[in-house]
């Protein structure tokens, strides 16, 4: 058995080789993979099943694919003696969420030609294309190389599409941040020729598989790695929430710097309390010239001294925890070669997206479109995708997809406003329509019938439960309050429930976990206060805890915060692991 070789040598990388047999499989097959090559090809061109054989499904994730099925028809089908109904889903590397209307056009015609005439807008400013068929997998690649975009590490054990906030009102800064996130999205893209060969049909440069990944080597990350910039007041992109957060200092109209946060991650695993969410600790700050090195400093810690044993145990906030937060600071300080300065002050106040018109800095004028779980498609009365088509073919600046799942209409002219504002109405998309507080900071993932994790559904129901408590919050004129409100199929956190003032994740079909107290702008995780419940109890419970806010509330009192300091949010069980 050949040796773990992960990484180039550095001066500060220590050897980690080990023998694979004694590492997760995973690690076996990242290494023996040739770079990402696998048997891929092959598996696209067998034509005997819906589906890409074996372990290769793993590494099309590096390649920003998943393998999926239609949940819905899965027991039908296994009645009637056949595969599951296998599709893929397909997620774009999009830095920051920018999009020219050239690309959005693109990425309409895909939707339509092959991804079940919808869009999905996600968590960490994307998109996804669902239901793609496996001989559509070529055709839909290649149509998004004709407009500068790829899938090229949307998924896998690398750096994910980097997050950036989007504050329309802050133009000139927002455009600086974007470049450096952009930036340091293309610096961590790995550098195998696997996806050129695979999806457009080059030939293989040289004989063999190309040189060694200079960062990533062999074995890649031991898990996925999200990096975000977030630009204060807003915390629209959850940065404790990220791996690797870079906090804007902003001073005197300038940006000076970023504050570093580190070891943030979502996922968990129900009755496994080795597994849990974790809000990342500042460890200092930087200088805008120093944000690549710091960058290759953090996540090469975390190639090097992450899991690679136990993957429920690989993210970077469980290598923060096992090595301590001390230690994993003087191995950054060791790489860069000096010390983190003082983190600066900041303050946040939100986490959410402004509604409708805003003017920027530089006079332009951005609208934004409140999208409800982000899926973009022609609903009764609300031609979504019609509407957002035609502003595309006339739309001469850009769209930016918030982290919150909307989308802003951005860089509008004042003399190009009247026209947009004119299709917005021909296609019901409601500029001017009420949406209540808990509605517009309201977010779901996917879940069921197309992600194979989902235990319960989330997309599909929480606008419906929304509905039944937005009629609580009016009972008491609540209905303008800003709450946030999350809600996964499963525990593993892709709409960012642990830091929500109101989450519930799936445990089963129609059970939730329902966990009140997060902090308003994402700076304190919530706390689970029933578990695997029905409708009927979580309804009951939100009546309590919703009248007793409307009664004893403070002036300016957040929800969240309300909950905590009124004991509506003591957790159910010990020993789980939440930091406030």
């Amino acid at each position: 058995m050949s040796l773990l070789s992960p990484h180039a040598p550095t001066d500060r990388s220590r050897d980690v080789s080990q023998p694979l047999d004694r590492l997760n499989p995973d690690e076996t097959l990242k290494a023996e993979s040739r770079q990402l090559r696998g048997t891929i090809s092959d598996g696209l061109a067998a034509e005997l099943t819906r589906a890409v054989p074996g372990n290769d499904i793993k590494l099309m994730k590096f390649h920003g694919l998943y393998q999926q099925d239609d949940r819905d028809i899965r027991d039908e089908r296994r009645r009637q003696k056949l595969e599951p109904a296998y599709t893929f889903m397909a997620r774009i590397r999009l830095p920051g969420g920018v999009c020219s209307p050239s690309q959005w056009l693109k990425l309409d015609e895909l939707a339509r030609a092959y991804g079940g005439d919808t869009l999905r807008l996600t968590t960490r400013q994307t998109f996804q294309l669902h239901r793609v068929q496996k001989q559509n997998l070529r055709p839909a690649m290649q149509g998004l190389r004709e407009v500068l975009l790829d899938t090229r590490a949307a998924c896998g054990d690398d750096a994910r599409g980097v997050m950036c906030s989007v504050n329309p009102r802050l133009s000139a800064i927002h455009a600086e941040v974007f470049a450096l996130a952009k930036r340091t999205s293309d610096h961590r893209v790995p550098q195998s020729g696997a996806y050129e060969e695979i999806w457009y049909g080059e030939e293989r440069e040289g004989t063999g598989d190309g040189p060694q990944e200079p960062f990533y080597g062999r074995t890649y990350m031991p898990r996925k790695f999200k990096i975000g910039f977030v630009v204060p007041p807003s915390n629209d992109i959850d940065v404790y929430s990220q791996d690797l957060g870079f906090i804007a200092i902003v001073e005197d109209g300038k940006l000076q710097g970023f504050n570093v946060a580190i070891g943030g991650g979502m996922g968990r695993t129900d009755q496994a309390p080795k597994t849990y969410p974790r809000l990342a600790d500042l460890i200092g700050f930087i200088e805008v010239e120093h944000l690549q090195q710091t960058a290759d400093a953090v996540m090469g810690v975390q190639r090097d001294y992450g899991d690679r044993l136990d993957r429920a145990r690989a993210r970077f906030k469980y290598t923060i925890d096992d090595k301590g937060l001390d230690w994993i600071k003087g191995e950054i300080e060791a790489r860069l070669g000096f010390a983190l300065q003082p983190a600066r002050p900041f303050a946040f106040t939100t986490n959410g997206d402004p509604n409708g018109w805003t003017r920027g800095d530089d006079g332009r004028w951005h609208h934004t479109l409140f999208i409800q779980n982000g899926r973009v498609s022609n609903f009764p009365g609300r031609a979504l995708m019609d509407g957002l088509r035609a502003i595309a073919q006339t739309h001469t600046g850009t769209f930016r997809i918030t982290p919150n799942q909307n989308l802003i209409i951005s860089d509008v002219s004042e003399a190009a406003k009247p026209a947009i504002e004119a299709v917005m109405r021909e296609h019901g998309l409601g500029a001017a329509d009420r949406i209540s507080g808990l509605r517009l900071n309201s977010m779901a993932c996917v879940a069921l019938p197309t992600c194979g994790l989902a235990m319960a559904e989330s997309e599909r129901y929480l606008p419906d439960l929304v509905t039944k408590i937005e009629a609580l919050l009016e009972l008491h004129g609540l209905e303008d309050e800003p709450i946030t409100i999350r809600m996964t199929g499963c525990p593993n956190g892709c709409a960012r429930p642990y830091i929500a003032e109101i989450a519930l994740t799936g445990r089963a079909p129609g059970k939730y976990n329902l966990y009140l107290g997060g902090g308003f702008h994402g700076q304190r995780l919530n706390k689970m206060v029933l578990e695997n419940v029905g409708e009927a109890a979580i309804l009951d419970h939100l009546a309590r805890v919703i009248a007793d806010f409307a009664a004893n509330r403070t002036s300016g009192e957040h929800f969240g915060d309300f909950a905590i300091r009124a004991g509506h949010a003591a957790e159910v069980k010990e020993g789980r692991h939440f930091n406030d």
